[in-house]
């Protein structure tokens, strides 16, 4: 027979936060991490598309990185259990999808990383991905999408852990405090190595 706590989440499982779906899933609920999956597979296949430009290898990471969060349910819910604070889920989760982009990037070629000696900025308007959408003119539509083709390729270009900075700020609307947490540095560092990385995209975009 069913537990009721397992029939609620048949019953309304998008509306459950990520803690209780996660205690779900500990207890054997397959209907809470169907839809802890649904909740971000898309969001880890973009941020994982755009590191390694592959459909079939982006498949095979998010699919591993949620195998690799059902294993760690129980721990995770540990750790979280003796913390009077902890990080989300989602910034768990990106932090799982990074380690195994590197891990990608590292198997196709020797992973290189420049820390680039450039001056600070501190204005972030200036960023180039911020593109205003006020109902564009077919030619504006196409020069913008002109404009997001150069700049992914300009992303791509970027050393790795500059990447993944630049996307989980830019894509994902991440504050430097959790990319931080995310990529394991402290906030200060993650902050200068974005204001290292948008030099390297300006060049790239107006070369």
């Amino acid at each position: 027979m069913m537990k009721t706590t397992h029939a609620h989440v048949y019953a309304a499982p998008a509306s459950l936060a990520d803690d209780i779906l996660l205690e779900h899933i500990e207890n054997g609920d397959q209907a809470a991490f169907e839809t802890l999956m649904q909740r971000y597979s898309a969001i880890l296949c973009k941020f994982v598309y755009t590191h390694i430009s592959d459909y079939e290898q982006t498949r095979d990471i998010v699919q591993s990185v949620f195998m690799q969060l059902y294993i760690y349910v129980p721990k995770l819910r540990a750790n979280w259990s003796r913390q009077t604070s902890h990080a989300p889920l989602k910034s768990w989760l990106f932090q799982v999808a990074a380690n195994r982009c590197t891990d990608e990037l590292r198997k196709r070629r020797p992973l290189l990383f420049c820390e680039l000696d450039v001056p600070l900025e501190d204005d972030e308007n200036s960023w180039p991905y911020t593109i205003a959408d006020n109902h564009p003119q077919p030619d504006e539509e196409l020069e913008r999408k002109d404009i997001r083709t150069a700049l992914r390729r300009a992303i791509l270009a970027l050393p790795p852990r500059f990447r993944s900075i630049v996307l989980l700020r830019y894509q994902e609307e991440l504050t430097f405090s959790e990319i931080g947490r995310i990529l394991g540095m402290p906030e200060n560092t993650a902050k200068t190595y974005f204001q290292r990385a948008r030099p390297l995209l300006r060049a790239a975009l107006t070369s």
